[in-house]
């Protein structure tokens, strides 16, 4: 029974480790360019989007392209902090190693 109360340290521990990863990335402000800067994209590492920033000038393009350009930049703009997100998550849980899993 050693082996669980170890166990269950190790994963109280990987637990505070994650809450304060999340906290940490809650509060991480990225911002992304798109078109050449005609979008802006500010989202934090949690993946909430905090602010889109259009040039005026970008707005006088076709609206087509003004839709695919912006829906472009938030597309890319979630996919890179999820992939930063999913970094730092996995330099967390990479050390908890269950018995018999790995």
């Amino acid at each position: 029974m050693a082996g669980v109360g170890k166990l269950l340290k190790q994963a109280q521990k990987m637990q505070r480790q994650i809450e304060s990863l999340q906290a940490q990335m809650e509060a991480k402000e990225m911002e992304f360019a798109h078109g050449g800067g005609a979008v802006k994209i500010k989202i934090n590492g949690a993946g909430k989007f905090l602010a889109i920033t259009l040039d005026p000038e970008f707005l006088k393009e076709d609206p087509k392209f003004v839709s695919e350009t912006i829906l472009a930049a938030v597309q890319d703009a979630s996919k890179q902090a999820k992939e930063q997100n999913d970094e730092e998550m996995k330099k967390v849980t990479s050390a908890f190693q269950m018995p018999g899993l790995m």
